[in-house]
């Protein structure tokens, strides 16, 4: 990616292999669009008092000239609960790409 990925985390612990794992992934989506001007990620656990389970919670907000801007939100359901981080991560970035590449598609056929 050409501009620097921002990556916050609001209640889960930074680690090297997560940030990896989100770079890596950023990465990926300049291969659906050249042109992303910001890429900023938020990983969160929103429900920390929570016993049952993992409910974590990644988005990703991409702007794209001129002037769209692509949200991809992702969160387990009651039945995912279970799932890894990594997971969620994975399935916000499919749903970032899939944006993408409409996006595209659209300004194509302008």
């Amino acid at each position: 990616m050409h501009l620097p990925i921002e990556i916050s985390y609001r209640g889960v612990e930074k680690t090297d292999q997560l940030d990896q794992l989100i770079r890596s992934k950023a990465e990926r989506l300049d291969h659906f669009c050249d042109h992303i001007s910001r890429c900023d990620v938020v990983v969160e656990h929103p429900n920390q008092a929570q016993h049952n389970g993992n409910p974590f919670r990644v988005r990703i907000d991409v702007t794209v000239p001129p002037g769209h801007e692509l949200v991809a939100d992702e969160k387990q359901g009651a039945h995912e609960m279970h799932e890894p981080l990594g997971k969620v991560i994975n399935d916000a970035f499919k749903a970032m790409e899939r944006q993408l590449k409409t996006l595209m598609e659209k300004q194509r056929r302008e």
